[in-house]
């Protein structure tokens, strides 16, 4: 099959921060969140069931620009993070939004651990909120355990076991969730519940020399990708035993030569594929390249986009990669003209597209 690509209809107006897929690997909803203030439901699918343009189901308006966004335990709850200083969960059937909690400054990631129904907030507050989801509605709005950070966080990732936190002075931070989920069910009954005696399993150096921009988690559990402003992606394992620290290599990517001169991006967004374990990196070249990290190779380059890929997701069962797009700031201008230009790509991906150097026939 060979790969089909469409712009979906009614795209956010603002720039676009997070791009997430139901878990569902049945599913074809797509969260999108915005620096308009709103956070989006589509469906690549429209009435006939046929994947087309796809169709907006829903919109939530929120109090400030909206920085993430993440699906729950089902595919009718969202969670969101944003300038308003809020998590907020969103039921869609009744399009109830509920605050959850309030951190001190723009809460800039959320994520969901279905395994040990946590729901982690990083803020610019230099903190974690730990919330337990598996609760009683009356409780479930109860204050969240905090976790003060060293420096300000950048992005979150997760696995079934691990959390990874970017933080600036190119710190991370790799707690293991099966601890985290025991130590809020130890502090249920505790107040004021701020924890600094839950230790990270491991503290690390970026591998990067210059500011971390995102990460994401291997959907097998072993490791992370990174990437930096200064156009470079580090893969790295979480085995800390010498052999596999000794397997961790960074790269160059996402830059252009312009009339002789080597133009440097930033790595705004890395998504992992859920089934082959392959990656994609979008830069603000307006590039989406798919990478190889065990073979250490490219695999592919799509077209130049029209601006800058803010974000990147590959749906539950892999088959479609949403590409976000909206101006940055690469060229230099101080304002940043973005009507028109913000666009949400969906790809449909031909049968061996994302498959690694080992896994094709």
């Amino acid at each position: 099959m060979a790969s089909n690509q469409f712009p979906l209809s009614s795209p956010p107006t603002d720039a676009i921060s997070a791009l997430k897929f139901s878990p569902d690997p049945d599913s074809t909803r797509l969260a999108v969140s915005s620096w308009d203030k709103n956070v989006y439901l589509y469906d690549l699918r429209d009435e006939n069931g046929a994947v087309g343009e796809g169709k907006l189901l829903q919109k939530f308006e929120h109090r400030a620009p909206v920085l993430d966004v993440c699906f729950g335990e089902n595919e009718d709850v969202i969670y969101t993070a944003g300038l308003d200083w809020d998590v907020r969960k969103i039921d869609i059937p009744t399009s109830t939004q509920t605050v959850l909690s309030s951190h001190g400054a723009g809460v800039i990631s959320v994520v969901y651990s279905k395994e040990h129904d946590l729901l982690i907030s990083a803020s610019w507050d230099s903190t974690l909120h730990i919330h337990n989801t598996n609760t009683s509605s009356a409780s479930s709005t109860s204050p969240p355990i905090t976790i003060p950070l060293p420096s300000k966080p950048f992005a979150l990732s997760l696995t079934p076991t691990k959390l990874v936190v970017a933080m600036s002075s190119r710190a991370l931070h790799i707690y293991e969730l099966p601890a985290l989920a025991t130590a809020i069910a130890a502090s249920e009954a505790a107040a004021p519940r701020t924890s600094s005696s839950i230790e990270p399993w491991q503290r690390r150096e970026s591998s990067l020399k210059f500011m971390t921009r995102t990460v994401a988690c291997m959907p097998n559990d072993a490791g992370y990708a990174s990437s930096s402003i200064e156009g470079r992606v580090a893969v790295e394992w979480f085995d800390p035993s010498s052999e596999s620290q000794d397997r961790k290599y960074a790269f160059k990517c996402h830059r252009q030569n312009v009339e002789g001169v080597d133009v440097v991006y930033p790595v705004n967004a890395l998504a992992f594929h859920p089934v082959y374990g392959t990656f994609a990196s979008g830069g603000g070249d307006g590039v989406v390249a798919l990478w190889d990290g065990v073979a250490k190779r490219r695999i592919r380059q799509y077209q130049k986009y029209p601006a800058s890929v803010a974000a990147l997701a590959f749906s539950g069962n892999g088959r479609f990669l949403a590409i976000g797009v909206s101006p940055g700031f690469e060229d230099g201008k101080e304002e940043v003209v973005t009507e028109g230009m913000v666009k949400v790509f969906i790809r449909e991906l031909g049968e061996s597209e994302a498959k690694g150097k080992g896994q094709r026939e």
